[in-house]
């Protein structure tokens, strides 16, 4: 990944107004630019084994720069990472994906279902239910255990109506997001074959993010 993103971000956090932002939109520009170039090269090998899909392009999983700031104490008017959500639909989608954030102070690969609408929670949880065996041992694989450590997301302190309390795998049912999640240091990101580091932890998302997007399918039919 070139330098011009990571730089252009430093810059844009020490000077998070529109006046500098206005005085520096080309920057803006030439970094989104090789962003999405960046993305579109990884959609194009994430494809090899997630061929749904389809013609996906950088720029529909690619967010905003710019904060909706309306209800919000924080007031700084953009964002100072660029992200992407790479699923079927692009960044508006519903379905288990791969998202890769690029951050001054948090770089990370993560996937999996985040906020998932309630009937498709639901599903989830039911998929779980009637498929633990499945479900452990992809969480239990050694190759996932050392990638992202366990599933992360929020969760219920009681047990999800609609299920027995005790159920063996209750509390993998209280999640309300079912996230695995990869830090990368900025290092990590400038070194050539990073493209291919990203497309390595993605692919042992894969397992998960089909039994989650199996699990919300059944509930869409």
């Amino acid at each position: 990944m070139d330098r011009i993103i990571l730089d252009f971000l430093h810059a844009l956090k020490e000077n998070n107004n529109r006046d500098w932002f206005n005085a520096h939109k080309k920057e803006y520009e030439a970094a989104r630019s090789e962003m999405e170039q960046f993305v579109d090269g990884l959609i194009a090998d994430i494809r090899g084994f997630e061929p749904s899909l389809g013609s996906l392009t950088a720029k529909q999983t690619m967010f905003r720069i710019y904060r909706d700031i309306r209800f919000s104490k924080d007031k700084t008017p953009y964002k100072t990472w660029f992200g992407a959500y790479i699923a079927p639909g692009g960044r508006k989608s519903e379905k288990a994906g791969y998202y890769l954030q690029i951050d001054p102070d948090e770089c990370f690969a993560a996937g999996g279902a985040y906020r998932p609408q309630s009937a498709h929670l639901k599903m989830i949880r039911s998929e779980i239910y009637y498929n633990l065996g499945e479900f452990l041992e992809i969480i239990e694989n050694k190759d996932f255990k050392k990638t992202f450590g366990e599933l992360q997301g929020e969760r219920l302190k009681r047990p999800p109506l609609g299920f027995p309390k005790d159920f063996v795998g209750i509390e993998w049912l209280k999640f309300k997001d079912y996230i695995m999640y990869a830090p990368l240091t900025e290092k990590q990101i400038i070194v050539p074959g990073f493209g291919i580091k990203i497309l390595e932890i993605f692919r042992k998302m894969k397992p998960m993010n089909d039994f989650l997007n199996r699990a919300m399918e059944m509930g869409d039919v």
